[in-house]
């Protein structure tokens, strides 16, 4: 069994989660890992930029100086590149149907090799947030400095909802634990079902509510 710390919303460890050491023992190829990453780097990209040519610039089609007489190198337009405000060269050019496809199995492997990963190395937390009443950034702060992550890149996950749930416990316990954190640097929330590789990779600690351990277990592999 895989252990892992359990805290309640004002800092006091209440134990260990427990989880089966066969969701935890996920092994995949780092190359899988890298390439998925990378495409959802480059699903990022707006491939909107766009630089004028020489025949799109805004300038006059008068010769610059004449032909012959000066001494100086011919020119025929001010519109070309060795001038200021002229065309550019093989600039860049919006770009369409740049979509870098992610097989569904392999994003599944990827996220539970990196869950796993976090819970090997003790990085991963789940929190009971009972009895926050009102949004209080201190008690956020003070939770986190209390486990030890207090400036450090922190992602909480919470329960996913439909939104008809809004009169819910949970909803309302997980709608006042993202009030009270969002004015700390470097600490983010989504639901579990949302999460990406990129989420974990760039975060250092990843907390998760106890409402949303469930969500957690089934990206490991745990049947619903």
């Amino acid at each position: 069994m895989a252990n892992v710390k359990k805290y309640d919303i004002s800092g006091k460890e209440l134990g260990t989660v427990e989880i089966d050491e066969s969701l935890v023992d996920a092994s995949v190829n780092a190359q899988l890992v890298k390439d998925y990453i990378v495409a959802i780097r480059e699903n990022a990209r707006q491939w909107s930029a766009n630089t004028k040519g020489r025949t799109e610039v805004n300038r006059t089609g008068k010769k610059p100086h004449p032909q012959k007489g000066t001494g100086k190198a011919r020119q025929g337009s001010l519109a070309a590149p060795q001038f200021k405000g002229g065309g550019i060269v093989f600039g860049p050019k919006p770009k369409f149907d740049q979509h870098v496809r992610i097989n569904k199995k392999e994003r599944q492997k990827a996220v539970k090799a990196l869950l796993s990963e976090r819970i090997k190395a003790s990085t991963l937390y789940v929190v009971e947030v009972a009895g926050l009443e009102a949004p209080q950034t201190k008690k956020a702060e003070a939770l986190l400095s209390a486990m030890g992550i207090k400036g450090q890149k922190t992602l909480f996950l919470g329960q996913s909802f439909n939104g008809n749930e809004r009169e819910d416990a949970k909803y309302k316990q997980c709608e006042l634990l993202v009030k009270s954190m969002r004015n700390l640097p470097k600490v983010s929330f989504m639901p579990a079902s949302s999460i990406s590789g990129y989420d974990l990779i760039h975060s250092n600690n990843i907390v998760v509510m106890e409402s949303a351990l469930d969500e957690v277990l089934t990206l490991l592999g745990r049947a619903k």
